[in-house]
């Protein structure tokens, strides 16, 4: 196996965990801007505030993307195992 094949595995290993963690990271993101807005506004400064309306918005987009997520997966993982004839041989 050389080296510009094994770069290539970790590359599309990398690119993978992007994209299958996008939409629970943009969620959090997103959350934690919503609430941290919120607490600017009204002056409250509790740090645990946040915690569970991110609990709650990252579960909902697990229910919601849980899906597309495990196909993602699935399929790069299908890819990965034919491959190995290939890559040994």
């Amino acid at each position: 196996m050389s080296p510009e094949v094994v770069m290539e595995i970790g590359r599309q290993a990398v690119e993978m965990t992007l994209l299958v963690s996008a939409p629970m990271l943009l969620a959090a993101l997103a959350i934690g801007l919503i609430v941290s807005v919120f607490q600017a506004a009204t002056q409250i400064n509790e740090q645990t505030l946040s915690f569970i309306p991110k609990l709650v918005g990252m579960f909902l987009i697990l229910l919601l993307a849980g899906p597309w997520m495990l196909e993602i997966m699935v399929d790069y993982m299908r890819r990965l195992y034919e491959s190995i004839p290939l890559l040994i041989g």
